[in-house]
């Protein structure tokens, strides 16, 4: 394994990320858990924002005409550092229809900065991680948050996004840190390894 590999695997060797099968899982698994549920797992699946980052996000930061979700990358050293993840219109459909989105986006000013999700972190936690472990997915190091944030890595690295675009997705500081999803092995290397064949 490579010098970074310590981020996508843990000291036995476990993965730290889903695979692009197992995120289908946990997301039809997230089909059976209430609303909130599903659109939080959806969100973190289809853009691999950090667990405060979907927290943090609020109504007038999804932007229907563009088909992006604006995040404010909690992680920089300073306020007012924002990146755009463009997502699948059926993650903005399932939006809309559960947060009522284009509502209070209309509602002035006072109104459009409703946060999507009101729930603590840890409990947000505990959910996400019910409906992976619901799911069927293996588990280990993988069973958290952060795993569905390392498996978009790791998915856009395998379908060849380049790795610049990966890094303002993140909101990666640094290009090195993207460049730890290269270093993905098993089904994924080898669909990585199948380009040049």
């Amino acid at each position: 394994m490579k010098q970074n590999s310590g981020i996508l695997f843990d000291k036995k060797g476990k993965r730290k990320y889903f695979t692009q099968q197992e995120r289908v899982l946990i997301e039809k698994a997230a089909a059976k858990f209430p609303r909130e549920i599903r659109t939080l797992i959806g969100v973190l699946s289809y853009t691999g924002c950090r667990i405060s980052e979907a927290l943090a996000l609020t109504s007038d930061r999804v932007d229907f005409d563009e088909g992006v979700i604006v995040f404010e990358s909690l992680k920089k050293r300073q306020r007012g550092v924002f990146r755009a993840v463009p997502v699948p219109p059926k993650l903005l459909d399932t939006l809309e229809l559960v947060h009522s989105l284009r509502e209070t986006q209309e509602g002035g000013k006072r109104k459009n900065k409703v946060l999507l999700w009101k729930m603590s972190r840890a409990g947000a936690w505990r959910k996400i991680r019910d409906v992976m472990i619901a799911a069927g997915v293996d588990g280990g190091p993988k069973l958290s948050p952060k795993g569905l944030r390392h498996g978009f890595g790791v998915a856009a690295v395998t379908v060849g996004i380049p790795l610049n675009l990966v890094q303002r997705w993140l909101g990666h500081a640094q290009l090195t840190t993207t460049a730890i999803y290269a270093d993905a092995v098993g089904a994924e290397e080898k669909k990585i390894a199948e380009r040049m064949w």
